[in-house]
């Protein structure tokens, strides 16, 4: 079972200021023209003047759902720009919620046309999709309860019971390289919350934004723990071989790497940036 949601209005604000800065430099407007290689997806998405993607739908600061049922935060902002890019408006773009575990399967299914979702690039994961991106750098981290002193790093896991989702890289990464941790998996880092609280567990774990979301929610409940000490590079699912596809995601990011656009969506209401200090530029990694 998977959610879906139009977005009627994303934010408002920052769509109106997103959607400026598209047409100011041109990109909307050569999209609107389908100026895309015969039979390529973009063509395609374009020509359907429609687009699915799909997003975390409980990720503060990322893709959260907000009041009106609509999804916002960064990975939301980066998608409505590649979707205007294409030509596609905010208000024609449907949102599936996807955890970590359905990522690969929604594209090879079909269920989405790409997947912006905290979506760690690895190796593993490039045997089954492609990636466009990086657009953003996080890293492994760890959140505890504020008043927990037991824990301030990885090396501290010995014996605790350690929570994170089936399907992500920061399970793996617990896994394989601390043993000794007890390993408790769920379906959405949301789940991990109430455990944590009634001390059935003792850690969260999984990239330090996502985290940060949570901490900031918690009105001084929840803390993190030590430094990140993993590197994982965001990027943009597609199809398995769809090199033009992803080369031209690569193309829209860094564009607006350069024009301003990438640091808009980071700074818009209800993304990371209202939490999260200015991250450094990536460097598109086009294997």
């Amino acid at each position: 079972m998977f959610t879906k949601t139009k977005v009627a209005a994303l934010g408002a604000a920052a769509v109106l200021a997103l959607s400026a800065c598209s047409s100011d430099d041109g990109g909307s407007e050569e999209a609107a023209s389908g100026d895309f290689p015969e039979g390529s997806t973009m063509a395609a998405l374009s020509d359907a003047g429609s687009i699915t993607i799909g997003t975390k739908f409980d990720q503060p600061l990322f893709g959260l759902v907000g009041p009106d049922g609509a999804p916002v935060g960064f990975d939301v902002n980066i998608g409505t720009i590649i979707a205007e890019e294409l030509g596609i408006s905010a208000d024609s773009i449907e949102w599936v919620e996807t955890v970590s575990a359905n990522r690969e399967p929604f594209i090879e299914g079909g269920q989405v046309d790409m997947v912006v979702a905290t979506y760690t690039i690895n190796d593993e994961r490039k045997e089954v999709v492609s990636f466009a991106g990086p657009y953003y750098n996080a890293g492994q981290s760890l959140m505890v309860m504020a008043d927990n002193s037991d824990i301030a790093g990885p090396d501290d896991l010995s014996g605790k019971n350690v929570c994170s989702v089936e399907g992500s890289t920061p399970a793996a990464n617990i896994d394989e390289n601390y043993p000794d941790a007890n390993l408790v998996l769920f379906g959405a880092y949301t789940d991990c919350l109430e455990p944590l609280r009634n001390g059935q567990v003792d850690v969260v774990t999984t990239d330090n934004v996502i985290l940060a979301g949570y901490v900031d929610e918690s009105d001084g409940e929840f803390a993190i723990a030590g430094e990140p000490f993993t590197e994982e590079p965001y990027g943009i699912g597609v199809g398995l071989e769809d090199d033009e596809f992803r080369d031209w995601i690569n193309d829209v990011l860094e564009e607006i790497f350069e024009d301003g656009r990438w640091l808009e969506a980071w700074n818009a209401d209800g993304s990371a940036g209202t939490v999260l200090p200015e991250p450094e530029v990536p460097s598109v990694d086009r294997y």
